[in-house]
């Protein structure tokens, strides 16, 4: 168990920290009003995703208990969308990076945001269909889950508001890009393989 832990640890790095629409927009957030001001949009997206996958994983759980073949087959789609999501990462270039106009968002659009965020729906199915096992209580896992992405969710959220233009500028060279994107999706890939040892 403590290494399925770890590799969920891994996964919920790799996918916090990679570019998407949430660090997108904390970073654009932080470099235009400050880390104190984006704070409320940090605790937003670092809670509003467990709470979702909690959500998630309780409803689609039952269906995962009642029919071990259905979560078999959710495992290997799993992770082949995993394997898809490292993909579309490792090919990423730059995309649009408009800076948030006004004010920033607040802890409860952010947290809403998450049930629109198509990356936010592939990592929660994701996580759920390969960090769970029919074996033991499903809400215990669930949670297990959840509060893996609440460890890993807050000082990735924090980071990329921070050092959003620091970042931003790290980043802006498609040679550094595209090596930070390869190792990240390379780690994607990895940290599904523990769940089918």
């Amino acid at each position: 168990m403590p290494d399925l832990f770890a590799a969920l640890l891994v996964f919920a790095a790799v996918t916090s920290f990679t570019p998407g629409p949430n660090n997108v927009m904390l970073t654009a957030s932080g470099a235009t009003f400050g880390f104190r001001r984006t704070l409320p949009h940090v605790l937003g997206v670092a809670l509003g995703f467990p709470a979702m996958v909690v959500v998630v994983g309780l409803g689609l759980g039952t269906a995962l208990i009642a029919h071990p073949m259905l979560h078999a087959g959710m495992k290997v789609i799993g992770a082949v969308y995993l394997c898809y999501l490292a993909w579309l990462v490792a090919r990423s270039g730059h995309g649009d990076r408009d800076r948030a106009g006004g004010r920033p968002i607040g802890f409860w659009r952010a947290a809403a945001f998450q049930w629109v965020n198509p990356k936010a729906w592939i990592m929660a199915v994701g996580a759920v269909a390969t960090f769970t096992s029919p074996e033991g209580s499903l809400a215990a896992q669930v949670l297990a889950i959840g509060a893996a992405f609440v460890l890993v969710g807050l000082p990735s959220s924090a980071s990329w508001a921070a050092f959003g233009t620091l970042i931003g500028r790290w980043l802006d060279t498609d040679r550094r890009l595209r090596r930070f994107n390869l190792v990240m999706a390379a780690l994607l890939v990895l940290s599904i393989v523990p769940a089918f040892l």
